[in-house]
């Protein structure tokens, strides 16, 4: 089994911790266990007990739901620089959704009992966990705006420019390329969408200039995308 990285500035990359000291830091990393997960892994399962979180150092996790006849409601898709599983951490009730290893995956596990026992010892650092969760709840407050209040050309323009905002944060760039690791098919669950009609939009967004695909490879007109992304009314 592979060390725990012990070093802050690796903790401090993951949005959740970046405004821990530096004592706590090295705190957290004590408490922390180095796990991984091949393809295919059902980590927790919804209704499971949560006593843990995960930060994802690499590789794929879907969060998801399923009907009793089968069919599957993808909530998000994390990858490396993600942390999951702290809601059912920090309220104390079962897990909301399954987890699941897209790809093969690595991370480390943080128990439910060391974190709060952190967490609780030191206010400042309950403060930073506050805001990340409230961060979380208008992210999700988005998503659903999007799937709710728009068409499609202008959810997938709200998709690209969602994803370019993790890379490069709230100042996006003039212009900006992408390499999506999720297929059309993903993405199409995320919007709430088929893949054929997700692929149009996709094509559209190229016919009006907004993105350009080459090898691979996504290049966005962020002026174009947030014009389409938020249209203005008739």
């Amino acid at each position: 089994m592979a060390e725990v990285n012990r070093s802050p500035a690796f903790w401090r990359s993951f949005p959740i911790f970046e405004d821990f000291d530096r004592e706590t830091l090295c705190e957290l990393a004590e408490i922390a266990t180095y796990r991984k997960w091949p393809a295919g892994t059902v980590i927790f399962q919804r209704g499971d007990e949560g006593n843990y979180m995960i930060v994802l150092v690499s590789g794929r996790i879907k969060l998801s739901l399923f009907t009793p006849q089968g069919r599957e409601l993808l909530l998000r898709q994390h990858e490396a620089g993600a942390l999951f599983g702290e809601m059912a951490v920090l309220d104390d009730q079962p897990r909301s959704a399954d987890a699941t290893a897209v790809t093969a995956a690595e991370g480390y596990v943080i128990g439910k009992k060391d974190f709060l026992a952190l967490i609780t010892q030191k206010p400042k650092i309950a403060e930073a966990v506050i805001r990340f969760l409230c961060a979380q709840l208008r992210d999700t407050t988005d998503r659903l705006e999007t799937i709710a209040l728009y068409d499609l050309n202008a959810r997938v323009a709200r998709f690209f420019l969602a994803t370019l905002r993790q890379i490069h944060g709230s100042e996006l760039p003039a212009s900006a390329n992408l390499r999506l690791t999720l297929s059309q098919t993903d993405i199409a669950s995320i919007l709430g969408a088929s893949r054929p009609k997700v692929n149009r939009a996709i094509l559209w967004l190229e016919e009006n200039c907004a993105i350009k695909r080459t090898d691979g490879i996504i290049s966005c007109n962020v002026g174009r995308l947030l014009s389409i992304a938020d249209p203005e009314e008739d």
